[in-house]
């Protein structure tokens, strides 16, 4: 699934070719995504888009009359392209739903084979909308300290990894980073959220936005769904320290990196470097 990196890096490939752009046309040629593509979605129409941002893993696109709330889902992907696609002989791969057409001889298409993504339109402050109203604070924040972590973990009994992968403690912090946050503030992922001492979680807090910011830098993770604006796979996947590396040594300590399934995902750790 595309985490907050993936998102960020293709939030910043589409901007130079939508911002303060005129939509001329939306094609929905599969509206049934996660949730339904919303009919009300072409009143978007012959609107220039006047900012683009990140909340979380959304991406929105904001008009003068309402926003366009984009999320990729497990697979889904973003990519600029010649807008010929009017003809549907001319650059049409079999899982592009939705299409814009933009002013200035280029398009957005949206890709997604799984279909678990999703395109909404809101008249409201995006903000304001139910799906980002009760997100938690952005990691890469000023808001997003240790103390705050401190302070929203007292006496939870969930995992660490879990609780900083819950959106409304914090956006953004999927699977990956929050494996390779915990290896390198040395915590080790199952334990409870709840004892995790004020100093771990400062150094939690800054290592998440190290690993954040170092995925941003690279374009993001490779994995095998997710492509950036242009099509191209990220590339972090290298500077990996412990996920998807189960019965490799550690990078730091040699010992065997293990694996065990936490609220459902899987998490990689060293239990010699993570206590």
């Amino acid at each position: 699934m595309p985490e907050l990196p993936e998102v960020e890096t293709t939030l910043r490939g589409i901007t130079p070719y939508l911002l303060n752009k005129k939509i001329k046309a939306i094609t929905v040629r599969q509206p049934q995504l996660r949730w339904l593509v919303p009919d009300d979605i072409h009143a978007a129409e012959n609107q220039k888009i006047l900012r683009l941002e990140r909340r979380g893993k959304y991406i929105i696109a904001s008009t003068g009359i309402g926003s366009i709330i984009m999320h990729l889902g497990m697979s889904g992907s973003l990519r600029i392209a010649d807008p010929k696609f009017a003809d549907p002989k001319y650059e049409i791969r079999k899982h592009d739903h939705v299409m814009f057409e933009l002013s200035g001889s280029k398009s957005m298409i949206y890709h997604d084979p799984r279909r678990f993504g999703s395109i909404l339109w809101t008249r409201e402050p995006a903000e304001q909308h139910p799906l980002l109203a009760a997100l938690g604070p952005e990691p890469l924040s000023d808001e997003f300290t240790g103390n705050y972590l401190f302070q929203q973990s007292r006496k939870k009994k969930v995992a660490v990894k879990n609780f900083i992968m819950n959106s409304h403690v914090v956006v953004g912090v999927g699977n990956i980073y929050a494996s390779e946050a915990l290896f390198r503030a040395g915590i080790r992922p199952g334990k409870a959220a709840g004892r995790v001492t004020a100093a771990a979680y400062g150094l939690l807090a800054t290592e998440i936005k190290s690993v954040l910011t170092a995925a941003i830098k690279s374009g993001g993770t490779t994995l095998r769904d997710f492509v950036n604006s242009e099509g191209e796979p990220g590339y972090f996947q290298q500077t990996l320290n412990v996920y998807g590396r189960e019965g490799e040594p550690c990078r730091q300590c040699g010992r065997i990196i293990k694996q065990r399934t936490i609220g459902q995902r899987s998490t990689f750790f060293c239990s010699h470097c993570q206590s």
